[in-house]
C-alpha cells in the first residue's frame, strides 16, 4: 500500500501550526534603490507579502531600505529585536555591483540555516546565480529571496514546508 508521506506531512505541518500558542508571524524588508528613490514599485514585497499571507503567517511588517550593508544590516537589526517569526527580504542577492544583501544580513545573523539557502537556490535554474543567505537572529529566522516577483515567491515556497518546524524549534518547543 502506497502513502503519500508528502500529504502527510503538509497535513502534520498545517495542524502544528494551527496548535501553536502564537499564529505564525513575518516580516518583508524589500531592499531597492529604484522603490526607495519612487521610480519603481514593490511589486516583489507585494508578491512576497501574499505568499506568506497564503502560507498562514500573519505579515507584521513591511519596509523597504535602499542597497548596501548598512542599510540591510540595521534593517534586519531593528526588524529582529525581540521578534520571533520570520523576515524575508527581496532584492540585493545578485552579481551587480549594489547586490549587498547577503553581506548586510551576515553581519547580523547569528548562525547560519545553508540548507535553506541551497534549496532556495534550486527552486528554479536562475536560482544558481543568487548569493543569498539564510540564517538564525534570536528567535527569527531571515531568509533572502530574489528581487524579481517569481523569483522570491519560488524561493520562499521551496522552504515554506519546513519554516514552522524551525521556528517551534528557535521558540523552545520539543517536538521530538
Amino acid at each position: 500500500m502506497a502513502t503519500d508521506h508528502g500529504a502527510h506531512r503538509h497535513q502534520h505541518d498545517q495542524a502544528h501550526t494551527a496548535d501553536r500558542e502564537h499564529p505564525l508571524a513575518a516580516k518583508v524588508l524589500t531592499v531597492s534603490d529604484g522603490v526607495i528613490a519612487g521610480t519603481r514599485e514593490d511589486r516583489s514585497g507585494e508578491a512576497l507579502a501574499a505568499a506568506l499571507t497564503a502560507a498562514g503567517y500573519e505579515v507584521v511588517e513591511r519596509r523597504v531600505v535602499a542597497d548596501g550593508v548598512d542599510t540591510v544590516s540595521e534593517a534586519l537589526a531593528e526588524m529582529s529585536a525581540g521578534f520571533e517569526g520570520l523576515i524575508v527580504s527581496t532584492g540585493g542577492t545578485g552579481f551587480t555591483e549594489r547586490d549587498l544583501t547577503p553581506e548586510g544580513t551576515r553581519a547580523v545573523i547569528e548562525r547560519e540555516a545553508p540548507g535553506l539557502a541551497e534549496a532556495m537556490r534550486l527552486a528554479n535554474p536562475l536560482g544558481r546565480l543568487s548569493r543569498g543567505v539564510a540564517g538564525i537572529i534570536g528567535r527569527a529566522i531571515v531568509l533572502n529571496t530574489p528581487g524579481s516577483t517569481k523569483g522570491c515567491v519560488e524561493c520562499f515556497e521551496a522552504v515554506a514546508d519546513v519554516l514552522p518546524h524551525a521556528l517551534a524549534l528557535l521558540a523552545g518547543e520539543r517536538l521530538h
